[in-house]
């Protein structure tokens, strides 16, 4: 059993930094842990996207001694609203979308925590393009109010509610939501909670089931 302190090491970025000291990540770069455990999906950096809080929720899972290797991706083109979000209007003109290199990304994990920000039908409209093309349970983190319904009515698969069959538009799942933190702020001990909480549940039943 180790006494004191564990040391940890983390490649932060594969590009510099943005900003003084370096300390925002850019758009398009990924933090990658040895073993693809959980991967802490977030916006791209811009005037009204803000990477925080997902280095926190990163940090905060490895402080809290979370046994899992967790790895961090800014999206290239993490701004806007999906091509298929029909009758939503975009920020700036902007068109969210994946690369293939991201989705490979993401799908080598087991969890994805997934921070798309504080408007709800972006939010919904967002995790339905990702879990589209990514296989994988997703862990939903926002600031604006969500629930499983908000999803299901889209065509997403989720723990709680189902869509119809036919209706069906994902092949990763949903599986917990913890609303309430707010973009570009530190989260308060309370959501962190949660969030660490969703994540060892989910953990824990793909150890099961492995």
């Amino acid at each position: 059993m180790p006494i004191g302190r564990v040391t940890q090491v983390v490649d932060c970025r594969e590009a510099m930094g943005m900003g003084k000291g370096g300390g925002l990540a850019q758009r398009g770069t990924i933090s990658e842990c040895r073993y693809p455990d959980v991967i802490v999906v977030g916006m791209s950096p811009g005037r009204r996207h803000v990477t925080k809080p997902v280095c926190d929720i990163t940090s905060g899972l490895r402080q809290q001694g979370v046994e899992y290797s967790i790895s961090t991706l800014v999206l290239n083109a993490g701004s806007g609203v999906p091509p298929d979000a029909t009758g939503i209007s975009g920020a700036l003109g902007a068109s969210f979308g994946l690369t293939s290199k991201e989705i490979a990304q993401i799908e080598r994990h087991k969890v994805a925590i997934l921070h798309h920000g504080n408007v709800r039908s972006h939010v919904v409209h967002k995790v339905r393009f990702i879990l589209t093309y990514c296989d994988v349970k997703a862990v939903v983190v926002s600031q604006a109010p969500v629930d499983f319904e908000d999803f299901a009515k889209v065509g997403v698969k989720t723990s709680m509610v189902m869509p119809p069959a036919d209706r069906i538009k994902t092949k990763g799942t949903v599986m917990a939501i913890v609303s309430g933190v707010t973009r570009g702020q530190t989260p308060t001990r309370e959501k962190m909670v949660d969030v660490i909480s969703a994540v060892m549940k989910l953990m824990k039943k793909q150890e099961k089931l492995e």
